[in-house]
């Protein structure tokens, strides 16, 4: 391959020279006259006159008859040309060397062009040009910014326009790509993890979450505990306990938590007895108590378990109970009434008797009332309400008599410990 203004010899195997003037028809305009160059080709005025050096094997002078060129072709081409006074006329944009041809003047290298201080100058063959620096436009004289934003590729969400150039910024929450046009998201919970506790990302954000027990703070950074004792008064059934991130419920003396959340009685007769061996153990809510296995006081003797005699044969016990038998009875404390709590009824049935039944003693403040169901039974009704700890004894008689005037009673003394709780 040749050069440009060049084309290949077969027969001497090497690049040649391209006649322009002889093929490109019409090639200098405005009644100038053609001159062939090495590589191109000149456009003079028809009465220059051009001496070329060739570089030939024969040293001869001949004169071209075609626009007045003079070809010669010095033996030495590095010795100066036998008569120095002859020198060559170049055109504009070009000048004499001193192997007397003519080359181009980079006027941009001598500083003799006329660019202005905002243009760039460019060297042309035998001219020069006048141009602007990237990124801006020329507008009669002047070079103005060109506002890159205006044009595409486009950024994806803004684009800032700088004298000669622009960039693109994206929201927050986005970075550029490495094509410097594009967004791309940012794994804020990847790159620095900004949330107390739980970081989910989004498109361009991020949001915290709180482990269950805590709740975002106002920040919606930071996570806070959460009191959930102050959110509701029952999530315990006694007493609430706030704890970070969580809670916890407790009892008091006496019952233990069930559930997390209620509280149960603890049978105290179960698990610690502090009762003597003469004593039998009654656990009630809240609590136990110790009472005497052998209830019975003169002129009563021992039967059965918890039951009482007064022989007949004692003229004392003529006006007494013939019989009292003990029972221990527990309740809540403010429990609703009017409320069934104990029923009585009669453990022997005689014929042709009637019984009757009332409260002998310990209902001095009307707590309670003895609703008679039966000829042989009767329910202890709660009527008002009671708040513990406390304790009630109750004497509850069943009057029997006959039809022959044969009168009889029985007690059944029984002691109710209310509870210091509702539970």
């Amino acid at each position: 391959q040749c050069t440009d203004g060049y084309e290949w010899d077969p027969v001497r195997q090497r690049c040649k020279d391209i006649d322009e003037c002889e093929i490109v028809p019409d090639a200098c305009k405005g009644g100038m006259k053609c001159v062939n160059h090495y590589g191109g080709y000149l456009c003079l005025p028809r009465t220059a006159q051009i001496i070329v050096n060739e570089q030939e094997e024969a040293a001869a002078e001949s004169t071209s008859g075609r626009n007045n060129v003079i070809r010669r072709t010095p033996v030495d081409p590095h010795r100066a040309p036998p008569n120095p006074t002859h020198q060559i006329q170049c055109a504009a944009g070009y000048e004499q060397s001193d192997h007397n041809v003519c080359q181009d003047i980079d006027e941009c290298a001598t500083g003799t062009h006329n660019c202005r201080a905002d243009q760039v100058c460019v060297n042309l063959r035998g001219s020069f040009s006048c141009q602007c620096p990237p990124g801006y436009q020329k507008r009669g004289d002047q070079c103005v910014d060109v506002d890159e934003c205006t044009l595409p590729p486009y950024c994806h969400h803004r684009c800032m326009n700088t004298p000669g150039s622009y960039f693109c910024q994206c929201n927050a929450g986005f970075q550029l790509a490495s094509n410097n046009h594009t967004c791309v998201d940012i794994n804020e919970c990847d790159a620095n993890n900004p949330c107390a506790q739980q970081c989910y990302n989004i498109l361009g954000s991020f949001i915290c979450q709180c482990n269950p027990g805590f709740e975002l703070s106002s920040d919606r950074i930071n996570c806070e505990d959460t009191d959930e004792c102050r959110t509701s008064s029952y999530l315990c059934q006694y007493q609430c306990i706030n704890e970070p991130g969580k809670f916890s419920c407790v009892c008091p003396e006496g019952y233990q938590v069930v559930g997390g959340r209620t509280c149960q009685d603890i049978n105290e007769c179960e698990t610690t007895n502090e009762c003597r061996e003469d004593e039998i153990c009654w656990n009630y809510h809240g609590g136990f108590r110790c009472y005497p296995r052998n209830p019975c006081q003169e002129p009563y003797v021992l039967t059965s378990e918890n039951r009482c005699v007064c022989p007949v044969s004692n003229t004392i016990c003529r006006e007494l109970p013939y019989s009292v038998v003990y029972k221990y009875m527990s309740i809540r404390s403010d429990r609703t009434v009017p409320s069934d709590i104990f029923q009585i009824q009669a453990t022997t049935i005689y014929p042709n008797t009637i019984n009757t039944f009332r409260i002998k003693s310990g209902n001095e403040n009307g707590e309670f009332y003895l609703r008679q169901t039966s000829a042989v039974s009767a329910m202890l009704v709660l009527v008002k309400s009671l708040s513990g700890p406390r304790e009630h004894i109750v004497d509850l008689e069943m009057l029997t008599v006959n039809s022959l005037n044969y009168r009889t009673s029985s007690v059944l003394r029984l002691t109710i410990i209310v509870g210091p709780y509702a539970f």
